[in-house]
């Protein structure tokens, strides 16, 4: 840094902090107005211009630089080609990793594309839910659909191909080998696939067949594809069904509602009485578990190896399964989530929602421990699996958005009334108040 730009830098701001530094290494803080100055956490460097009105940041390979108040951000990292831009977010975002790009507009217009299997590019634009359009070095792949006129895409809608004609009146869809034709939506309907057949007039009745068939899995095993028989009438008061008919569990379900509406298989029984506010009965012999809920999920009470269950909501709520817990109180006053599979051991506490909450996750194997807390909107505090530890005092935006990236990089400088970073493993911490108008390192 030259004499005469550290002399303007230092003079600006004098009259407006009350610590102005130069260090060895070139770093200067002038209060708000102007801070350079190595990063806390990681091996870099960060500069702050007029508060949280701007920022640039070096980080080993990555740089970023953001406008906070514009919710404006750019990220690049050339050694692995990715670049990120942020405007507002999430109303303007466009990614780029490598030849993989996306951009989005208020989740409604999209663009997207990149390299598909073949070293082929495929390019896709969605103006959702009106529009749908791809295009690829390969003709046969490429797709237009104008929602309700026309239209042909693939892998969309939850499909893996979908055709229609003045939507809803003709629709074709195929997902797997299931081929399904609706005229119109969803009254009327046809469905073959392999070994299947079946046909509705809803809710009048329908019907569905399908026969035992053999499928041939990733290994190039045979495996046998259990046959269903079932029906409805005057949907859903009446159905009959049987499932996984040449199997080892097969299953038969029959419902009258709202009198009753039983399941039975080699594995699990349900009976249930009145549904849906009346009784229900389970024995689950797969897991070791028996229920009985009095309605479904007021009332729920199960004992056995697979499962625990005492609920009474709003009130209190206790499940264990032996990997899953949960626990309510005073519904949404007060929850508790555990989650054990092995080496992790993730636990979080929430009060009212994004009131105060608390994450711990452990790796069992390491006994290392990641800590957060977040008590909106008086402060955030982490401690990674390193510990590296960062405590910001006013969060209005990150206890919404844990662990989103985009939303601490792009607002969290508005209201850092408050920073306090410390890394043991650099022996390096940090204090900052009101944006360096008062800073130590």
């Amino acid at each position: 840094m030259s004499i005469t730009k550290y002399l303007i830098i230092w003079g600006l701001g004098m009259g407006c902090c009350s610590q102005n530094r130069a260090f060895a290494d070139g770093s200067l803080v002038a209060g708000p107005l102007y801070a350079d100055f190595p990063l806390t956490l990681a091996e870099g460097h960060r500069t702050e211009i007029l508060g949280p009105a701007f920022y640039s940041e070096q980080k080993e390979t990555q740089h970023v630089w953001a406008i906070p108040p514009l919710g404006l951000s750019y990220v690049s990292d050339p050694a692995i080609e990715y670049h990120e831009f942020n405007f507002a977010y999430p109303v303007f975002s466009w990614d780029r990793f490598g030849r993989e790009y996306r951009c989005q507009i208020v989740q409604l217009i999209n663009f997207a594309g990149g390299q598909v299997p073949g070293d082929s590019d495929e390019h896709r634009f969605t103006l959702f839910p009106a529009y749908f359009q791809q295009r690829s070095a390969n003709p046969k792949d490429n797709y237009t659909a104008v929602l309700p006129f026309y239209g042909h895409v693939e892998h969309r809608l939850f499909r893996d191909e979908v055709d229609w004609v003045m939507y809803p009146f003709y629709i074709k869809s195929r997902e797997k080998d299931v081929v399904t034709w609706n005229m119109p939506y969803p009254f009327f309907d046809v469905r073959k696939g392999d070994g299947l057949h079946g046909w509705q007039l809803w809710p009048l009745f329908g019907e569905e067949h399908k026969v035992v068939t053999t499928t041939t899995n990733g290994f190039g095993d045979t495996q046998v594809a259990g046959g269903h028989d079932s029906y409805f009438v005057l949907w859903p008061f009446f159905s009959n069904a049987t499932n996984g008919i040449g199997t080892d569990n097969p299953s038969r379900e029959h419902a009258l509602l709202p009198f009753y509406d039983y399941y039975r298989s080699a594995l699990r029984d349900s009976t249930s009485y009145l549904w849906p506010l009346g009784v229900t009965h389970v024995v689950d012999r797969e897991n070791k578990y028996e229920e009985w809920d009095a309605p479904w999920p007021l009332v729920e009470f199960a004992h056995g190896e697979g499962k625990t269950a005492h609920q009474l909501l709003p009130f209190f709520s206790h499940a264990w399964n032996g990997h899953l817990e949960t626990v309510w109180v005073l519904w949404p006053l007060y929850k508790y989530h555990r989650v054990i599979s092995e080496p992790l051991d993730y636990r979080r506490t929430r009060i009212i929602f994004f009131l105060y909450s608390a994450i711990n996750e452990k790796n069992t194997e390491t006994g290392k421990v990641l800590r957060r807390e977040d008590f909106w909107p008086l402060y955030t505090r982490e401690r990674d699996f390193n510990g590296n530890e960062r405590l910001q005092v006013l969060s209005l935006f990150e206890p919404f958005f844990p662990g989103t990236e985009s939303v601490s990089r792009d607002y969290n400088p508005l209201c850092a009334f408050w920073r306090f970073e410390r890394s043991p493993g650099r022996g390096a911490n940090s204090q900052s108040l009101l944006w360096n108008l008062y800073r130590r390192d």
